[in-house]
């Protein structure tokens, strides 16, 4: 098993905490923000180092909306 660094990763996780979280109300807003910048700065590069920053938050947005936003039903 992987030797973890708890004094590093608390340094690290309380710089980033802010910005990654798993949102359980309105706060999701933020996170589509957040996931627009990253859009932006990572674009298609897979080998970006913050596209799997990127796809963390995109999976976390997904969640989020699969539980709490109602799907939209098609009228015709």
């Amino acid at each position: 098993m992987q030797n973890l660094n708890f004094d590093q990763n608390i340094t690290v996780w309380s710089a980033i905490a802010d910005n990654v979280f798993v949102p359980h109300n309105e706060a999701s807003e933020r996170l589509v923000e957040i996931c627009d910048c990253l859009i932006n700065q990572v674009g298609e590069d897979e080998t970006h180092p913050l596209a799997s920053l990127m796809e963390v938050i995109g999976v976390l947005i997904k969640n989020y909306e699969a539980e709490h936003v109602p799907e939209l039903k098609e009228t015709f």
